[in-house]
């Protein structure tokens, strides 16, 4: 089985490009993020034909989450249970599926911004939430993985200078922290380093030629129960899907898993 995650900021401009990856690629579970439409307006009948079906959290121009599965979807959760909100707003960042023998989330944690910003308090309440959502799943017999754009570098190798990232987002003590205590939840990082290359970065800004640059952080992860983590037998970066026109900022984090 081949289960992926990738933030396509935008699944209407990455549409002709996530459909030939799915073809390409063989995955079986796509948790996507930043799929940045209305419900409505998600391409659900263009990935039918392609055999996925579709479970969607989205409420239109930003965030937007969605799990798409070849091997059946039920028992579908939107949102988190004690989600804080921001402003006043719960936004669409968590869904969860079952696929299958596995159960999915597929998150996309807030920014954070600024350190010094409401959003990055938000962030840190966000992931307390997600814990909370989690630790049931995580603690049980049954395959389970929480995968998406985590918007935290767990360690000073997960960037490509730490020092370029002073007093950011990111990388502070109280974010790291977060992933730590989710991680004690019963979860643990399966895509391991190094994999095929160095440093197996999964995001890369637009601006001043990061890619080409490698100027990246890892922040898209993979983090699995224990039954889960035995069943991986590979995972990688596929790099190749962040070349080109029209390319995500992110890589898909592919991982493969024993029957």
């Amino acid at each position: 089985m081949r289960i992926a995650t990738w933030n396509v900021n935008s699944i209407t401009a990455r549409l002709p490009r996530l459909l030939a990856w799915l073809e390409s690629s063989g995955t079986d579970v796509l948790c996507l993020q930043e799929a940045k439409v209305a419900e409505d307006q998600f391409p659900t009948a263009q990935l039918r034909e392609l055999g996925y079906e579709s479970a969607v959290h989205a409420t239109g121009r930003w965030n937007g989450v969605a799990v798409l599965s070849r091997i059946g979807l039920e028992d579908i959760v939107k949102g988190l249970p004690g989600d804080p909100g921001f402003d006043g707003v719960v936004e669409p960042r968590a869904i969860s599926a079952t696929c299958g023998p596995i159960r999915v989330w597929s998150v996309y944690v807030p920014n954070g911004r600024e350190v010094d910003h409401p959003h990055y308090a938000y962030k840190l309440q966000w992931f307390e939430a997600l814990k909370a959502a989690v630790a049931g799943d995580a603690s049980g017999s049954r395959p389970f993985a929480v995968m998406g754009d985590y918007n935290v570098a767990p360690t000073d190798d997960d960037v490509y200078d730490v020092a370029a990232f002073e007093g950011s987002t990111h990388v502070t003590p109280a974010e790291r922290a977060a992933l730590t205590s989710l991680r004690e939840a019963g979860l643990s990082d399966v895509v391991p380093r190094p994999l095929k290359y160095e440093h197996p970065f999964t995001y890369w800004d637009y601006r001043q030629l990061c890619f080409p640059k490698n100027r990246g952080m890892r922040i898209d992860l993979v983090y699995g129960n224990e039954p889960f983590a035995k069943a991986v037998k590979d995972s990688y970066v596929d790099r190749e899907e962040r070349k080109g026109k029209g390319a995500s900022d992110h890589a898909p984090v592919v991982v493969d898993l024993a029957p």
